[in-house]
């Protein structure tokens, strides 16, 4: 049971790791194609749903997971216990991150900034472009402590 949350904790977090390079590589780049017509579009085709609907969703219960192995491994050794907790740091970090930094952004992309102002387009999407793969090598490193931990897991049985 134990090995059964940390797989799912893994693999939820590469879901959303390739969810994020997606975002990188496919959408945001849209999102800059043709400023302010792309964001117009981009809101146009945001209207009913955006990608915060599946982070919201999903990175809750990867944190949760990450903790729960982290619970449930924490006597093991106190190198899976480390490898563990890198793992959910990194999740949470992804998470704080996301609130605090890409939400305010896709706010001003994507509904309150004024279209006209093109710089603050330009910027914004620049920066949150640019974080998102910051973003992205956190969730990296949260991956491979993960994994880490299970080498070390299956080396000790």
């Amino acid at each position: 049971m134990k090995n059964l949350i940390l797989f799912a904790s893994i693999t939820l977090a590469s879901g959303m790791l390739f969810t994020n390079l997606y975002t990188s590589i496919v959408e945001a780049k849209s999102w800059g194609a043709d400023i302010p017509n792309s964001i117009a579009t981009a809101r146009e085709y945001y209207k009913v749903v955006n990608p915060g609907v599946f982070f919201r969703m999903f990175s809750p219960v990867n944190q949760l997971l990450g903790l729960l192995a982290v619970i449930l491994f924490w006597k093991s050794s106190p190198s899976i216990r480390l490898y563990l907790i890198v793992a959910c740091v990194m999740y949470m970090l992804a998470e704080g991150l996301t609130f605090m930094y890409f939400y305010p952004r896709n706010d001003i992309m994507f509904r309150t900034g004024d279209l006209n102002n093109v710089a603050l387009l330009k910027r914004v999407w620049a920066e949150w472009s640019f974080m998102n793969w910051i973003r992205t090598a956190v969730l990296v490193v949260g991956i491979f402590f993960s994994f880490l931990s299970i080498h070390k897991i299956y080396s000790l049985t």
